[in-house]
């Protein structure tokens, strides 16, 4: 199996006019905040908010007549069963989806909404990529692997000719890995126009399947796992994409967990856009090697952006207590009318905001006639929060964070 350049053109030219050709925008905050020149494909304003589109898409409209009635079968809980879904209804092919029986509701639902057959079983992919074979031979079907196909890669591909078309002097490519036919697809276009363009592979720290096979080991993944990157969560990377990728990728990067989340917050707060965990990789490797990309014009894709609500929800809470925005004080003092109403009154004459008020009497290591309060407060930044330390400290009521 091989992927050309050529390939990848011919790609460019089924796909046009079926996808969006999302924009791949400068962002000077960004740039400030990572020291390198942030360049910023969005992916994510693609229909089904992923790239997987563009592979799946591809595959679907090089079917002969008779594959295309007999209908198509991909196991995938994720983005690949959605965009496969949508452009197979979309062309009036059938399409069924195996997904593991535990794959949350939201995302059957959708790819059910797309005119999917969606058949629940196994524990995971692994599990449900097998009842896919199977049904495959069964009914004559066509499967559509959501990586390790060459036309799957070309489509993924054309991420890259639209990036380098767009900002032809782009010196970095940090492209997320999990299966790895989007860093095989982008890495044979990027290498061919310009040879010297740097390469970076991004893997969560839990599952480096590619690094793991750079080394010769076995995944190191734990079966218990979770990372917020679940979209490139793979046990193992697919032997033609690591084939074709391996000689092209300078480096891999592996990120922990932290960075994905600041990565989520900052393209929200900063760009106004939604990525989920696998989306934001490219920035998460950023945040975490700075110096590795310093000045460098760098050309980020987000992936995807289709992140449980919820979810998105507790990073953005979870940023603001990093940056303590917010922040949990404890304060013990005499068990007295009016000392809720005092605390208070120090806070608000500080500018700070409380959120929410926790009172215990109970606690044993707080005197009999005392009580004690776990009070969250909103700030400014951590300078802020610190001043308003500082003067609950000087009205007697010392605090402490928790």
């Amino acid at each position: 199996m091989t992927l050309s350049f050529d390939d990848i053109l011919a790609a460019r030219d089924r796909l046009q006019g079926h996808i969006e050709r999302t924009p791949c925008r400068h962002s000077r905050t960004l740039s400030e905040i990572t020291g390198a020149d942030v360049w910023v494909k969005f992916e994510n304003l693609q229909f089904t908010a992923a790239y997987k589109e563009r592979g799946a898409l591809n595959a679907l409209l090089q079917l002969g007549e008779n594959a295309r009635k007999r209908g198509v079968i991909a196991a995938s809980a994720g983005n690949h069963s959605q965009g496969l879904a949508y452009h197979a209804a979309r062309l009036g092919i059938p399409v069924t989806i195996v997904m593991p029986r535990g794959t949350p509701f939201v995302k059957v639902q959708q790819t059910r909404a797309h005119g999917a057959e969606v058949v629940l079983d196994g524990d995971g992919y692994d599990e449900a990529s097998g009842t896919a074979r199977k049904l495959c031979d069964e009914r004559e079907l066509t499967f559509v692997h959501p990586f390790n196909d060459v036309k799957v890669m070309a489509g993924q591909g054309t991420v890259a000719l639209e990036m380098l078309e767009e900002v032809p002097d782009l010196e970095v490519l940090p492209i997320p890995i999990g299966g790895g036919g989007l860093i095989a697809g982008m890495a044979t276009v990027a290498k061919h126009i310009k040879s010297d363009i740097s390469i970076v592979g991004v893997e969560p720290a839990m599952y480096p399947s590619f690094t793991a096979k750079m080394r010769g080991m076995n995944t190191a993944a734990s079966p218990h796992a979770s990372t917020i990157a679940e979209g490139i969560a793979v046990k193992e990377v697919g032997d033609e994409t690591y084939a074709i990728a391996r000689p092209l990728i300078d480096e891999v990067l592996l990120i922990e967990e932290p960075y994905f989340e600041r990565a989520i917050a900052l393209y929200a707060n900063v760009e106004k856009t939604v990525a989920e965990g696998a989306g934001s990789a490219a920035l998460a490797a950023l945040l975490a090697h700075p110096k590795k990309f310093k000045g460098k014009k760098c050309g980020l894709v987000i992936t995807g952006g289709n992140i449980d609500t919820r979810l998105l929800a507790s990073v953005l809470t979870r940023e603001l207590v990093r940056d303590q925005r917010l922040v949990s004080l404890r304060i013990i003092g005499d068990d007295r009318p009016g000392l809720l109403a005092t605390v208070s009154a120090v806070i608000g004459q500080m500018g700070a905001n409380i959120i929410e008020v926790a009172h215990n009497r109970l606690a044993l290591d707080v005197p009999a006639k005392g009580a004690e309060f776990d009070i969250m407060i909103e700030t400014r930044d951590a300078q802020h929060a610190q001043e308003v330390m500082d003067a609950l400290r000087e009205h007697g009521y010392p605090p402490r964070a928790v």
